[in-house]
């Protein structure tokens, strides 16, 4: 069993915004399956589904994302997963709106529901998906809220709708690809524009 969490918040006013990325990314990924999840369990929508034969839970926390591994938590407990078979989906503002990139494991870098999933779990060997959003202004803090719960720019919008496409399929392969491969295939590096500098 592999378990593939999209993070985000819950609620129609964050649908479509930056901090949504690991949503709109794993609904993608059930359109392609063909379902949607749905299923209400461990304070999360889940879907139970098979890729390449390999059953495969899809999941989309609905307890904020600052607390999204308690809802991790409680799936891996449940069917025993190991690690090595949770991928993460997530938005990260020190990539530029576009981006994608791909990690075996690491620390959480700022990025709050991984940093949940990661102390829940006690290990940061998990790998994830990084959604680039970009960042108004490097430094400061202040904005940061305001600025991951708005939209992505119409402007912006194919390169950001190109990157969840990307991180969709890219979550479809790593269930049964090597990541090193997942990594060099679906990797996306976008130039950094001056106000992103």
């Amino acid at each position: 069993m592999k378990l593939i969490a999209g993070l985000g918040n819950p609620g129609k006013e964050y649908q479509n915004t930056r901090h949504n990325s690991g949503f709109m990314a794993i609904d993608r990924l059930a359109d392609k399956l063909g379902t949607s999840i749905t299923t209400n369990k461990w304070n999360a929508l889940t879907a139970l589904v098979r890729i390449e034969g390999e059953p495969v839970l899809l999941m989309k926390p609905l307890t904020y994302m600052n607390e999204s591994g308690s809802a991790v938590s409680q799936a891996v407990s449940y069917y025993k997963i190991e690690p090595e078979d949770i991928l993460v989906i997530h938005d990260d503002m020190d990539l530029p709106v576009g981006s994608v990139r791909i990690r075996k494991k690491g620390s959480a870098g700022g990025q709050k529901g991984m940093k949940s999933i990661i102390s829940c779990l006690n290990t940061d060997n998990i790998a994830r998906i990084r959604i680039g959003v970009g960042h108004s202004a490097r430094g400061d803090h202040k904005i940061v809220p305001d600025w991951v719960l708005s939209p992505v720019p119409k402007a912006e919008r194919e390169v950001f709708d190109t990157a969840l496409q990307a991180s969709a399929d890219a979550a479809y392969a790593w269930v049964y690809k090597d990541i090193d491969k997942v990594m060099s295939e679906f990797n996306i590096k976008v130039k950094e524009t001056k106000e992103e500098e």
